[in-house]
């Protein structure tokens, strides 16, 4: 060992985490539960949000599981990578982390071709599923594990889906969602209304002027406004960059009748997943991986989440002033509630 070169260390190292990922007879998702259980017991909290939100891995060749020519919001365009939806978890003082994942298999180049699933280890009895229908399996996934939440958010790809949308009423999950500018909706007079008709009508009072959150560049302020449609408990809130004057949409459902400025902040809540994907990246390797296989790839993304939330986790008891910090080690066995959260509550934060 003592004429061991750095070099030969290091190339070791690697071999070993190669084997580790490809190789050793281990559970990626008994992982992830502890990931989970692990960031639910420093940070859950009844008002917490689930936010869901895809995030591109930029691939060379053909052979990584999943890999396609595909667009891309992370490269922001059409390139060869694979394509994961995830599921972060953010609380009302904005920590985050990312707690569940899915990874996205193309329907024509991959599930159609059994063999090509075969060679890159991926398990007989897995399906197609859109990336709304994994963002169901997730939530749902986290109502069973008893997660704490009051809303779910997410952006125009899912703020458009019905499926998606059927399954949070059905399971009394209030959400924010971005839609498209083409969306129509009955107001409360009974007339069909288009959003990007309707913001042209509204009078300069419908506006307020409300921060969503802290980005790297300080408070994220927008111009906001509210409207009801002919269902009660179903509304959409109009958002204005104070800049450009480019307008987003999203459709709340809002059975709790939570008021403007918690519409708003849900709304908010999105960047965050945005900054664990950043965080992910940046420090703890989530797309530094050299592995191709299902089995692999699952692992190494579930260990660098784990890396995440110790990381979110140090974050928050640090700014508590906690004088117990975090355990090193998860502990699997915490749990953070007992009951699935069939009815969140929605404290009204408006000023």
């Amino acid at each position: 060992m003592g004429g061991r070169s750095r070099s030969g260390s290091v190339s070791g190292n690697r071999k070993g985490l190669q084997r580790f990922l490809n190789l050793s007879p281990w559970d990626a998702d008994e992982l992830l539960v502890v990931n989970r259980e692990y960031a639910m017991e420093h940070l859950a909290s009844p008002r917490g949000i689930l936010v869901a939100d895809p995030t591109g891995f930029e691939k060379k060749g053909t052979k990584s599981v999943g890999t396609q020519r595909q667009y891309s919001g992370t490269l922001g365009r059409i390139d060869n990578c694979q394509i994961a939806t995830f599921l972060a978890y953010v609380t009302p003082k904005r920590d985050r982390v990312l707690i569940d994942r899915r990874l996205y298999l193309p329907d024509q180049s991959w599930m159609a071709d059994p063999a090509r699933c075969a060679e890159a280890g991926v398990p007989p009895q897995v399906t197609f599923k859109t990336r709304p229908a994994q963002v169901q399996e997730m939530i749902e996934a986290a109502l069973q594990a008893g997660v704490p939440f009051a809303w779910f958010t997410a952006d125009e790809e899912f703020g458009q889906n019905p499926g998606l949308r059927a399954y949070l009423e059905h399971r009394d999950i209030p959400y924010v969602m971005a839609v498209p500018k083409t969306t129509r909706f009955v107001d409360p007079n009974g007339t069909t209304v288009q959003l990007d008709e309707l913001v042209k009508r509204l009078r300069p009072t419908a506006w307020q002027r409300r921060a969503c959150g802290i980005g790297s560049k300080g408070y994220r302020v927008y111009d906001w406004a509210l409207t009801d449609s002919a269902d009660p408990d179903h509304q959409y809130l109009l958002r204005r960059s104070i800049d450009t004057g480019e307008l987003s949409y999203y459709h709340c459902y809002n059975p709790n009748h939570a008021r403007f400025a918690e519409l708003v902040n849900v709304a908010g809540a999105r960047w965050p997943i945005e900054a664990c994907f950043g965080a992910g990246k940046n420090e703890v390797g989530l797309d530094h991986y050299q592995v191709r296989t299902w089995d692999a790839w699952h692992r190494h993304i579930t260990l660098s989440m784990l890396a995440h939330t110790f990381l979110a986790v140090t974050a928050h008891t640090a700014k508590k002033g906690d004088p117990h910090p975090p355990r090193s080690q998860p502990n699997p066995t915490i749990h953070p509630s007992g009951q699935p959260n069939q009815n969140p509550p929605h404290p009204s934060t408006d000023s």
